[in-house]
């Protein structure tokens, strides 16, 4: 695993939820990808102040499942910045329920590009 602290800020917390839930009782993958991707898209608006649209996840390691009860903390940083896109590293750590003692578990970690839009959806510079 690559860290025993988050790295980046966090832009998310939420909970899972059984309707999250995979037939096997688990949280289901494509749930935490797109918590993933708020997170990411969240500090790629705020770099770029304005509207956002996802272009690639380029890469997703799932370390460790997650459960229901367990509060989802989503960090991202900025990785790289091109003319219009940018790319974000989001790290994604539980606190499992009834066991804070423990404190976060990485579970799960991505690189997300994201292209800065214009009024009318077309790419624009990410930074003036």
């Amino acid at each position: 695993m690559a860290a025993d602290t988050p790295t980046g800020d966090l832009m998310l917390r939420t909970l899972a939820m059984p309707a999250d839930t995979n037939p096997s009782g688990d949280i289901f993958g494509g749930w935490l990808l797109s918590q993933m991707d708020v997170g990411g898209s969240l500090l790629a608006a705020e770099y770029s102040r304005g509207r956002v649209a996802t272009v690639a996840v380029e890469s997703m390691k799932f370390h460790l499942p997650v459960y229901v009860g367990d509060v989802l903390c989503c960090y991202a940083s900025m990785n790289r910045v091109g003319r219009t896109s940018m790319t974000v590293d989001v790290q994604a750590w539980v606190l499992r329920a009834g066991d804070q003692e423990r404190g976060r578990l990485l579970v799960t970690e991505g690189l997300f590009t994201y292209v800065a839009l214009d009024a009318d959806g077309r790419p624009r510079p990410a930074k003036d």
